[in-house]
């Protein structure tokens, strides 16, 4: 069975909309392990829009919650991520102005900084990931940084099926780069966008060990409850 990241991102962004402490974060973080989720992704913005310093210092003390923190290449923040030592990061690239995360890092231009930012995170035994597009020559650069770990970006394939466009051409070619990172050693996540329908149809693909979804399923136990979303998208990622 294909492992289960869940963003609570937003439960964040509920609380902060009235800018008291409810729902908290941290019971939010435990609930959601003990309904199936096997991990808790958290992305520590730059601007702090939801996730706060606060929050990451309170879920990274959970000892039977595994936390992936996900962070931009910002200095102050991998200053930050070093000293609270999440479970797991990942890096990700962050615009400002940005509703949501909308692409793979470029490695090719940031290369030196990410290679001295793994180091980093080596060193301290985190496991890191990179945050990429599922392309043949970013798979290659993430092997040759010394990263262990890839999460593919999946916003424009969910975003085709969703649509019910056609995206068999899109599937195959990214079920070639999952095959390639397997083929390097390269453990494959992926994430961005994805639902129930995507969920089935990407766990069809070997080698893909991890699910980060967030945002629809937040969405989805408005109306049917954290634990039963859980255990339905569970059930798709068999």
């Amino acid at each position: 069975m294909i492992k289960l990241g869940l963003n609570i991102d937003h439960i964040a962004t509920i609380r902060n909309a009235r800018g008291e402490n409810h729902p908290d974060i941290v019971y939010a973080a435990k609930f959601a392990k003990k309904c199936g989720a096997d991990s808790i992704t958290i992305h520590l913005r730059e601007d702090r829009r939801h996730i706060n310093d606060i929050d990451l210092s309170r879920l990274v003390k959970l000892k039977k919650v595994p936390i992936n923190l996900e962070i931009s290449t910002n200095e102050k923040i991998v200053k930050i991520a070093l000293k609270k030592k999440p479970n797991y990061i990942c890096l990700v690239p962050e615009n400002r102005k940005e509703i949501t995360t909308e692409g793979g890092l470029n490695l090719k231009k940031n290369y030196k900084k990410i290679s001295k930012i793994i180091k980093k995170f080596n060193k301290k035994k985190i496991r890191t990931s990179l945050f990429i597009n599922p392309n043949i020559n970013d798979i290659k650069l993430s092997k040759k940084i010394g990263t262990k770990c890839v999460e593919f970006h999946t916003g424009q394939l969910s975003t085709l099926i969703k649509k019910n466009k056609k995206y068999k051409n899109q599937l195959k070619k990214f079920s070639n780069c999952v095959n390639l990172a397997n083929s390097l050693n390269l453990r494959v996540h992926a994430g961005h966008g994805m639902d129930y329908k995507t969920t089935r149809i990407l766990s069809r693909i070997k080698y893909i060990e991890e699910f980060n979804v967030g945002h629809f399923l937040i969405g989805e136990s408005i109306f049917d409850g954290l634990k039963k979303v859980l255990k339905k998208i569970k059930k798709l990622s068999k």
